[in-house]
C-alpha cells in the first residue's frame, strides 16, 4: 500500500505536468498535487480518485508500452524477409527498432529506480550520516550506469546513422553508372572500413563488466585559446583527435594513450609544450648554479620548482616527464657501470656487499628505538628508516664524473668503494619494493601471525638472493661468450654510421633491464651491469661508447632531476624550516658517523683515509625515496605528514652534499686529484 501510495505521488508530480508550457504553472499544479495527496484543501473522496486516475494512466502507459514492444518485434521479422531490401538497408532499420525498444525499457526501468530511490530516502533517518552516505553511493551509481546506458545508446545512434548514410549511397551507386576513380574509391573505402574494424578495440565493452572496474563521472576540458575562432578551430580538431584532458573526482587529469582509430597520427601537444618549457628554462638555472659554483643539477631541480605545483603550474604530464626522466637514470647508471670494470668489482666486492647491509641494519635498529620512544608503529619506523638510509646514486655519479680513478701502491679507490656501495643499495631497493607488499600486510596483522609474516619476509629474502645469483650467472655467460662478437658485430656494421652503434648499446642496455626487471631485481642493477659488461671489452670500446651515449644521458638526466624539483615544496619547507633543518642535519650526521665506523671495521688499514670521502657521498637520502614515499602513502604505511616531511628531508640533504663532498675533497684527495673531482 505505501509503494501505491509512493507511485502516486511520482505520477501527480509527472503526469499532470507534461502538458504545460509554463514553469509557473508547473509549479502550481505540483503544490495543488502535494496538497492533494496529503489531504489538505480537497475531500478524501476527491484524494482518492487522484490516487486512482494516477494509477491507471501508470498502468495505461506501460500497456501501451507493451503493445508498441510487440509492433517492434513484427516490424523487425517483416523487414527481415522483405527481400526487396539490401542488407544495408536491413541493418539500417533492424538497428533503428532495436534502439527504440531499449529506449522504452531504460524510460520504463528510470521511473521504478526514482520510485524505489524516494521510497528509500523516506524509510531512511535523515540523522545518521552512514545511511545517508549510503543512500547517495546508491544514487551516484545508478547516475553512473544510467550515464553508461546513455552514451551507449548514442553511440548505437551514430552507428545507425552511419548505416543509413551507407544505404543511401547504394542506393545511389545502383541508380547511376560508376566512373574508374569512382569505383577505386569506393573499394578503398570498403578495404579502409574493414580495416578500422579490424583494429578497432573494443575495450570499454571488454572492461566495463571486469571485476574491480568502476564507472566514474569525468570533466573533459579543452585548453583556452585567446582567439575564439581559433579556439572553436582547435576544439574541433581535437574532438576528432581525442587530446582533451579528462578529469575525474578525484582531481585526478588523464590524457589520451591509445584511441580508438590508430590510424591517425597523434601528438600530446601538453607533453610537447612540458618538455620544451623544461629544455629552455633549464639553460639559465643551470648557468646561475655554475656561476655561483653549484653543480647544474641543482640548476635543474630549481627549474622544476618554478615550473611545478608549487611555482608557475605550467606542467601538464608530470607523470610522462617524470616517467622520460627515468631514461636519465638508467643511461647515468650505464655511464657509471661502463667506467667501473669487472677487475675493479672484484677488488672491492666485499666491501660493497658489506658496507650498505651493515649501514641499512643500523639504521633499522636507530629507527625503531626512536619508533618505540616516540610510539611510532614498528611498520613505519622500518619503512622511514630503510628510505633514509638509501643514498643517490646519480648525484653521486656527477660528483665522481671526471675524476681520477687509479689505485696507488695497492689502495683501495675510494671511487671504487663508493660506486660498488650504491649499487649494492640499488639492489636493497629492489629488495625493499619486493618486500612492501608484506610490510603493508604485517601494518594490518595480529600478533598471532607475526611469524607467518616473517616466514614470508624470509622466504622474499631468499627469492631475492635466488634471482641475484641467476643474474650474475647470466653476466658471466654474457662476457664470456656474447658481448665480444655482439660488439665487433655492432663496430663493423657501425663504420661510418654510429646511428647502430647507438642502436645496438641501447637495445643491449634495455635487453639487461628486462632481465633484471622479470627476475624482481631492481631495473638500474641490470642498467649498471650492461654498462660493467661491456666496459671489459677494453679501454678504447668505452671511451668510443660514452662519445655516443654521453649527450643523450646529458638531456634525460635534465629532465630527472627537473622531475624531482616537481615534488620539492617551498612553501612547506619555510613554514617547518626549523623543524626540517634539525631532522635534515640530524640524519645527514647520522648517515655519515655511521659509514665512517662501518667503513672503518671493513676497510684495509693501508684504505683507511677514503672512509671520510666514501662516508660524505653517502651521507643524503636517495630520490628514490620519493617513489617509495608514495607507494607507502598509497598503502596507508605512513601519513600525509610523514610523507612531506621525507619529501623535505631528501631535498635539503641533496642539497647539502655538494658542501659536505668538497669538504672531504680538500681534506683527503691531494690537489691534482682535487680539481677534477671537484
Amino acid at each position: 500500500m505505501k509503494a501505491t501510495g509512493l507511485i502516486s505521488l511520482w505520477m501527480l508530480v509527472l503526469l499532470p505536468c507534461g502538458p504545460l508550457a509554463n514553469p509557473a504553472e508547473r509549479e502550481d499544479v505540483v503544490k495543488h498535487a502535494i496538497k492533494l495527496h496529503r489531504g489538505k484543501g480537497a475531500v478524501i473522496t476527491q484524494r482518492k480518485q487522484w490516487v486512482l486516475e494516477s494509477c491507471r494512466k501508470l498502468s495505461g502507459l506501460l500497456r501501451q508500452k507493451n503493445v508498441v514492444l510487440n509492433k517492434l518485434k513484427n516490424a523487425i521479422r517483416a523487414v527481415e524477409k522483405d527481400a526487396g531490401l539490401s542488407d544495408e538497408e536491413k541493418l539500417f532499420q533492424v538497428h533503428t527498432f532495436e534502439i527504440f525498444q531499449k529506449e522504452l525499457n531504460e524510460s520504463e526501468n528510470s521511473v521504478f529506480q526514482a520510485i524505489h530511490g524516494l521510497q528509500r530516502a523516506l524509510q531512511g533517518d535523515y540523522k545518521d550520516v552512514v545511511n545517508m552516505k549510503e543512500s547517495s553511493r546508491q544514487r551516484l551509481e545508478a547516475l553512473r550506469e544510467a550515464a553508461i546506458k546513455e552514451e551507449m545508446e548514442y553511440v548505437e545512434l551514430l552507428a545507425a546513422e552511419k548505416h543509413q548514410v551507407e544505404a543511401l549511397k547504394n542506393m545511389q551507386h545502383q541508380n547511376k553508372s560508376l566512373s574508374i576513380l569512382d569505383e577505386i574509391l569506393e573499394d578503398v573505402r570498403k578495404a579502409a572500413d574493414r580495416l578500422e574494424e579490424e583494429i578497432e578495440e573494443h575495450a570499454f565493452d571488454d572492461n566495463k563488466s571486469v571485476r574491480g572496474v568502476n564507472f566514474e563521472a569525468v570533466l573533459r576540458v579543452e585548453e583556452d585559446e585567446a582567439s575564439s575562432k581559433r579556439n572553436a578551430s582547435k576544439r574541433e580538431v581535437e574532438d576528432d583527435l581525442g587530446l582533451s584532458m579528462l578529469i575525474d573526482s578525484q582531481n585526478n587529469q588523464y590524457i589520451l594513450t591509445k584511441p580508438r582509430d590508430s590510424t591517425i597520427p597523434r601528438a600530446d601537444h601538453h607533453f610537447i609544450k612540458d618538455i620544451v618549457t623544461i629544455g629552455m628554462l633549464s639553460l639559465p638555472c643551470g648557468w646561475l648554479c655554475t656561476t655561483i659554483g653549484l653543480p647544474t643539477m641543482f640548476g635543474y631541480i630549481i627549474c622544476g620548482v618554478l615550473l611545478g605545483p608549487s611555482g608557475l603550474n605550467s606542467i601538464k604530464s608530470i607523470v610522462q616527464v617524470e616517467t622520460l626522466g627515468e631514461f636519465g637514470v638508467f643511461f647515468t647508471l650505464f655511464l657509471v657501470g661502463l667506467e667501473f670494470s669487472p677487475e675493479r668489482l672484484r677488488k672491492v666486492w666485499k666491501i660493497s656487499l658489506q658496507g650498505p647491509c651493515y649501514m641499512t641494519v643500523l639504521m633499522i635498529a636507530f629507527g625503531l628505538l626512536w619508533g618505540h620512544l616516540l610510539q611510532i608503529r614498528p611498520t613505519q619506523s622500518v619503512f622511514i628508516s630503510t628510505c633514509l638510509s638509501l643514498s643517490s646514486t646519480p648525484l653521486v655519479s656527477r660528483f665522481l664524473a671526471g675524476s681520477v680513478r687509479g689505485d696507488k701502491e695497492g689502495d683501495i679507490d675510494y671511487s671504487s668503494v663508493l660506486l660498488g656501495m650504491l649499487v649494492m643499495q640499488d639492489v636493497q631497493l629492489g629488495l625493499f619494493i619486493a618486500v612492501m607488499p608484506t610490510l603493508i600486510q604485517a601494518g594490518v596483522s595480529t600478533y598471532s601471525s607475526i611469524f607467518k609474516e616473517i616466514l614470508r619476509i624470509l622466504i622474499l629474502i631468499g627469492q631475492i638472493l635466488f634471482s641475484l645469483a641467476a643474474v650474475f650467472l647470466l653476466c658471466l655467460v654474457i662476457k664470456t661468450y656474447l658481448i665480444g662478437p655482439y660488439y665487433r658485430k655492432l663496430h663493423t656494421e657501425s663504420k661510418g654510421n654510429k646511428e647502430i652503434l647507438i642502436l645496438g648499446i641501447t637495445a643491449f642496455t634495455f635487453l639487461m633491464l628486462t632481465i633484471t626487471e622479470l627476475l624482481d631485481v631492481s631495473m638500474e642493477l641490470g642498467c649498471f651491469l650492461a654498462g660493467a659488461l661491456i666496459s671489459s671489452q677494453g679501454h678504447m670500446v668505452t671511451e668510443e661508447i660514452m662519445c655516443c651515449i654521453e649527450p643523450i644521458r646529458d638531456f634525460l638526466a635534465i629532465i630527472f632531476f627537473a622531475s624531482i624539483g616537481l615534488h620539492v615544496f617551498p612553501t612547506f619547507v619555510i613554514y617547518e624550516l626549523t623543524v626540517l633543518l634539525f631532522l635534515t642535519l640530524s640524519v645527514v650526521i647520522m648517515k655519515f658517523v655511521l659509514a665512517v665506523l662501518v667503513l672503518s671495521l671493513i676497510l684495509p688499514k693501508t684504505s683507511q683515509y677514503i672512509k671520510w670521502i666514501v662516508s660524505a657521498g653517502l651521507a643524503q637520502v636517495s630520490e628514490f625515496s620519493f617513489v617509495l614515499g608514495s607507494r607507502a602513502r598509497r598503502a596507508g604505511i605512513i601519513s600525509r605528514e610523514v610523507y612531506l616531511l621525507i619529501l623535505s628531508v631528501t631535498t635539503l640533504s641533496l642539497l647539502l652534499a655538494p658542501a659536505l663532498w668538497r669538504a672531504a675533497i680538500m681534506k683527503c684527495v691531494p690537489r691534482p686529484e682535487r680539481r677534477s673531482s671537484t
